[in-house]
């Protein structure tokens, strides 16, 4: 039995204890008294439900990568995710997702927990790709059922204004996978048809789909308007501080992602998302025209960030973990019985230790 004491933060409330556990947490006792108490902080593993790579590597490149991506995630404290697939050709994404897949069926020691596949794309929009590479296809249930036999699709993005999609996303619905809308240039009737099929997040909310005007309010209006779920980037370049305060007033079960590739943790140079090449500067990632392709963000950063933004450690909790992991179904917090997934911070915020499965990781970052 683990034991460990300090500041334990709750997506309720944050308070001096003891969590006492294992595989799973056994027991938590709260403490009435800071003397002998470390002056450290107590988290649920961070849950990233939006993950390209890092470490240097891609997950499209297959089995390896991803395991290589969910060791250099762990040392930051993310103890689940979801590998995420680019639009690409449909070799490619096969290869890929058989590369997930072994890694969902056989985890490896000091790896995140690979709960399953975010497929963001092919089914997007040409005219939204972002940072995609421009392999679109409209939405098909033929292909979406051959994509499904391969891994286990957790999650998928699509453009609900394409022939086929609001088919689609009632097939996924029945089929227990969250949809979302994202790479979309969706007017607010067209994210409405979307949301009422039942596509109810949104991905990476703000960025490459339609804005809000008071006149159209697309599908930032429709997500502030009607959704309860909304993943966001909180790196300070993708989504600027007021607006994640505004997408968290609006939208009460956002969390955050962190959308990072390759080039997280690496040295500024060229990095591969998909079978696009992509530019680490300072702390952006871009493609050659400037385009944001992604991030470089770890969850504990975004901590940090949410943090010095204002939000209290509660709300920090529940965008980082809870949100994350009642959105898919998967259990994360400091409660009895969770299982003991565990992050440990220092008092600016900085990795100490990380614990998944009960089981300490060797290094941190």
């Amino acid at each position: 039995m683990t034991r460990l004491v300090g500041t334990l933060v709750t997506s309720n409330l944050a308070y001096l204890g003891q969590v006492e556990f294992d595989s799973h947490i056994k027991a938590i006792v709260p403490l009435a008294s800071t003397e002998g108490v470390p002056s450290r902080y107590i988290l649920p593993g961070f849950v990233d439900l939006h993950v390209h790579g890092g470490g240097g590597v891609d997950c499209m490149e297959g089995e390896a990568a991803v395991r290589q991506m969910a060791r250099f995630h762990a040392r930051h404290g993310t103890t689940a995710l979801l590998a995420t697939t680019v639009t690409a050709p449909l070799p490619d994404l096969q290869s890929a997702l058989k590369g997930i897949a072994a890694v969902v069926e056989n985890p490896g020691p000091g790896e995140a927990r690979v709960l399953g596949v975010h497929l963001e794309g092919p089914f997007i929009s040409p005219q939204k790709l972002g940072a995609q590479p421009p392999y679109t296809l409209l939405p098909s249930l033929e292909t979406m059922r051959r994509l499904l036999a391969l891994a286990p699709i957790r999650v998928v993005t699509l453009a609900p204004e394409l022939p086929g999609a609001l088919e689609l996303i009632t097939f996924l619905k029945a089929e227990g996978v969250r949809v979302q809308q994202g790479h979309t240039e969706a007017t607010y009737a067209q994210a409405k048809a979307g949301f009422e099929a039942g596509a109810q997040g949104f991905t990476h909310f703000y960025n490459a789909m339609t804005p809000l005007h008071h006149r159209e309010p697309g599908v930032v209006g429709l997500a502030l308007e009607r959704a309860e779920w909304a993943e966001i980037i909180p790196d300070g370049l993708h989504v600027h501080p007021a607006a994640v305060r505004a997408a968290w007033k609006s939208i009460p079960r956002t969390y955050t992602v962190t959308d990072a590739v390759a080039a997280a943790g690496m040295l500024e140079g060229e990095y591969r998302l998909g079978r696009h090449k992509v530019y680490k500067k300072e702390q952006g990632v871009y493609l050659a025209d400037g385009t944001l392709a992604g991030s470089a963000l770890t969850l504990d950063k975004a901590v940090q960030n949410l943090r010095g933004w204002g939000f209290a450690w509660p709300e920090v909790v529940r965008m980082t973990s809870s949100a994350a992991a009642q959105y898919i179904g998967w259990e994360a917090g400091l409660e009895v019985g969770m299982p003991a997934d565990l992050v440990v911070l220092d008092e600016q915020l900085r990795v100490l230790e990380v614990y998944i499965r009960g089981q300490k990781l060797r290094e941190v970052a």
